[in-house]
């Protein structure tokens, strides 16, 4: 029986000499985030550096919030932050749906997959048009 040979070591080697070339150059752009990345992102630079991209290119056209001061006080984050729903039951709903959408994954019964991605649905749509009352009312 012959042996894999030297043939298997380039390419284990080639692909060492990638990921230290990838996560060298990574390390130099984005020191703080260097190691947790290299672990949550499975040694993929390219990803992190498009999503990192795109978040700059957010912060540039946003205007700075109270928490991104260093002079900021406490008091000048107060406000409304948003309308939450004091009593509503589709994000129960839609809990049931995806745990019954997961099972079906799980034992993999398409029939129940299909009755879960329905019901999915229809809460998803219970939740965002929850409080829509129609274009010609105020």
């Amino acid at each position: 029986m012959a042996s894999p040979g030297p043939a298997l070591r380039i390419r284990a080697l080639t692909l060492m000499d990638v990921l230290d070339e990838s996560f060298r150059i990574y390390r130099a752009n984005f020191p703080v985030f260097a190691g947790l990345a290299v672990i949550v992102n499975g040694l993929n630079p390219e990803r992190l550096l498009l999503a990192g991209s795109y978040l700059r290119f957010v912060s540039r056209r946003i205007e700075a919030r109270p928490e991104d001061r260093e002079d900021a006080e406490v008091s000048d984050g107060a406000g409304e932050l948003g309308f939450f729903s004091p009593g509503s039951y589709w994000p129960i709903a839609l809990a049931a749906s995806a745990a019954t959408a997961g099972l079906a994954l799980a034992f993999f019964y398409v029939w129940l997959l299909l009755i879960a991605v329905a019901m999915l649905l229809v809460a998803i749509g219970g939740l965002v048009f929850e409080y829509h009352t129609g274009p010609n009312h105020d």
